[in-house]
């Protein structure tokens, strides 16, 4: 059974463009916004020194403020919020792109065929992205498998 065109625009297309839309500008914000803490933490760590003085209440604060630091950086870093957010922008893009020129009937779409032409695009480029994300898990999964073996092979 063949999926009529609006269908395919409004359960498919528009539904996956708005899914990455969406998540690449929840992405963008938690990078930014995690970012500019770690930013105002480590500025704030030499200015506190200046105060310090043999202050305990000063070098805790010094102490907190680089532990937010280094736990910032971690999430980060763990949950890829710059490279997501520049992904999902790139597939957003990419797939509007395609709509848009489907539209127009741009090349390549102006032959026989184009909304075929324009299924088949589209999900190679879905399945592209999931595959690539398929990888960088696995390989984020190897990287952590090899940081606990050489954590464990170390002497105590």
């Amino acid at each position: 059974m063949a999926i009529a065109e609006a269908e395919y625009f409004g359960q498919r297309l528009d539904a996956q463009i708005d899914w990455y839309d969406k998540k690449s500008a929840a992405n963008q914000a938690a990078y930014k916004r995690l970012r500019l803490i770690e930013i105002v933490a480590a500025a704030a760590i030499p200015l506190l020194a200046g105060y310090r003085q043999d202050s305990l209440p000063v070098g805790i604060a010094i102490g907190m403020l680089g532990l937010v630091v280094a736990v910032l950086a971690g999430v980060v870093g763990l949950y890829r919020f710059q490279e997501n957010w520049n992904e999902y922008r790139a597939v957003a893009e990419s797939l509007k792109q395609e709509k848009h020129l489907y539209l127009a009937r741009a090349e390549p779409y102006h032959g026989d065929q184009p909304f075929e032409l324009l299924v088949q695009r589209v999900e190679a480029s879905l399945k592209s992205e999931t595959t690539g994300w398929a990888q960088a898990m696995r390989a984020a999964g190897a990287t952590e498998r090899s940081e606990r073996e050489r954590a464990g092979d170390r002497p105590r």
